[in-house]
């Protein structure tokens, strides 16, 4: 026979279902239904209620250390944690931002903005990786507009704008 599950819940089934329903990522909302499942007794052996859930006993047995050890904030994940990049420098990330917001030489993609960190700072980036990067931080688009054309020239401008 498995291992039974006895686990005193402190908190009431209805507070468990509103913090359920607030849960951003489907890890955490997850293991909050796991209290709900201890709390209404639904299965009796941990092997029942991890095969339910879809997950191995020992991240059951895991979960349940967490919340006997924490209570219900240790149970919940916490969100994303923001670390400062080891591939892309201050110094780089300065260069990128110059040449993704200059109209006159901007990247004609990000193959070539890839091409440009390579050469001109001798680090290799993944296309996947510095694409992502370019996105969250300079919001790019693969089609962005500019200001103007790189290629247009000033003075056809102006020679155009005095004619009547």
């Amino acid at each position: 026979m498995g291992k039974t599950v006895t686990v005193p819940i402190k908190e009431s089934l209805n507070e468990l279902k509103t913090l359920q329903r607030k849960q951003k990522t489907l890890q955490s909302e997850k293991r909050i239904y796991f209290l709900i499942l201890l709390k209404t007794k639904k299965f009796k052996t941990q092997q029942e209620t991890a095969d339910y859930l879809g997950i191995e006993r020992r991240t059951l047995s895991s979960w349940i250390r967490f919340y006997r050890e924490g209570g219900i904030e240790s149970v919940i994940l916490k969100g994303t944690r923001n670390k400062r990049s080891k591939i892309i420098t201050p110094e780089i990330h300065e260069g990128l931002a110059s040449r993704v917001l200059s109209s006159e030489n901007p990247f004609l993609g990000y193959l070539d903005a890839q091409q440009w960190v390579l050469e001109t700072y001798n680090v290799a980036v993944k296309y996947h990786w510095l694409r992502q990067y370019l996105i969250k931080h300079f919001k790019t688009k693969l089609k962005s507009p500019r200001k103007s054309h790189y290629k247009k020239d000033k003075q056809a401008i102006e020679a155009f704008l005095k004619t009547p």
